[in-house]
């Protein structure tokens, strides 16, 4: 099968080469896809798309034009799709459901600790031959409530691996996971575990229902001092709702791996450049936050899996057997 792979990192040619193994003819763009450049698909039956990809209505209506029916989503995200209009012009859009929970979690274990301990100024610190402890003052992660958002393979992950520094987990979630509670997990509404924790992680789709449920109201709920984790999708969080809390000091610190503007700076280098957006340039002079740029995935152990998936998908596709987990439905969005 002829695809098109749009958003095209060397890992990501690296890793669905290495999964790929000459099967399908595989054609990489390093253009993310996008109405400008969706002419680039031309002559191909697929398409294979990441998290920054624009698969919006009038990008989804030119794709159909050229014949594609088939959306290969690398990731497991599906927000950036126009669903709707992919069901109407019969374009089938399958992704990868589960990579590695762990990497995901790990990553917000790691922006936890690194606020708490504040071991990112140390870093810079000792670079420039400083070693003084003033100003370092970090605080015990046992004891400390967390509250998690979302407890999918994620969050699960997220709440065992904090279970075993001897925090208290709080959860919200449509579905309470079993398992979970048989540890100790409690569950409560999203407003309890808001004015209840100390450390709040976000592990939930992005839906018109979830879209800023970080906004003003929401942290004005939470603790004075709450420590703020995102490793999901961008636009969970209101970012100028999150300065202005920040400005107060009452959200005491904010660990973010995604950015709901992220599509126009992440997966680039904007080293030599002035960046014109300016609540990122905002938030990246707080000393009490810390940006990464959306590379929670970004394990080996993950990219193997994402890669095999998503040519596994390709080849499901071309011999009739769908994976109908994998399947991104209408529904889905409803």
């Amino acid at each position: 099968m002829k695809t098109a792979v749009f958003s095209t990192k060397v890992y990501d040619k690296d890793y669905l080469e290495k999964a790929n193994e000459g099967r399908h003819e595989l054609a990489f763009f390093e253009s993310t896809l996008r109405p400008s450049t969706v002419r680039l698909a031309e002559g191909y039956d697929s398409v294979c798309a990441f998290v920054n990809d624009n698969l919006s209505k009038e990008v989804i209506e030119g794709l159909a034009r050229l014949g594609i029916k088939l959306i290969v989503l690398r990731c497991a995200g599906f927000n950036n799709i126009d669903i709707e209009t992919t069901s109407k012009n019969n374009i089938l859009v399958l992704r990868v459901p589960a990579y590695s929970p762990h990497a995901v979690a790990e990553h917000a274990v790691a922006l936890i600790m690194t606020l708490s301990r504040k071991t990112h100024k140390a870093y810079n610190r000792v670079r420039d031959g400083n070693f003084s402890l003033e100003r370092l003052i970090g605080y015990d992660l046992y004891g400390k409530t967390v509250g998690i958002i979302g407890t999918g393979r994620i969050g699960a992950v997220l709440a065992t691996i904090m279970m075993g520094f001897g925090c208290k987990i709080i959860a919200f979630d449509r579905y309470e996971n079993k398992d979970l509670v048989s540890k100790g997990v409690k569950y409560m509404s999203q407003d309890e575990v808001f004015a209840q924790a100390d450390i709040i992680s976000l592990h939930c789709p992005l839906t018109p229902e979830s879209h800023h449920m970080i906004n003003t109201q929401t942290l004005s709920q939470m603790k004075r001092g709450v420590m703020l984790i995102n490793t999901s999708r961008g636009k969970l969080i209101d970012t100028e709702a999150a300065i202005e809390s920040l400005k107060d000091s009452h959200l005491g610190y904010l660990g973010i791996d995604v950015y709901e503007q992220e599509e126009k700076i992440f997966f680039k280098d904007l080293s030599e450049v002035v960046i014109r957006d300016d609540k990122i340039s905002r938030l990246v002079n707080f000393p009490n936050v810390l940006i990464t740029a959306h590379q929670a995935f970004l394990t080996d152990t993950a990219l193997t899996q994402i890669a095999f998936t998503t040519i596994e998908n390709l080849n499901n596709f071309e011999n009739d057997t769908i994976e109908q987990s994998n399947v991104v439905t209408l529904e889905m969005v409803r």
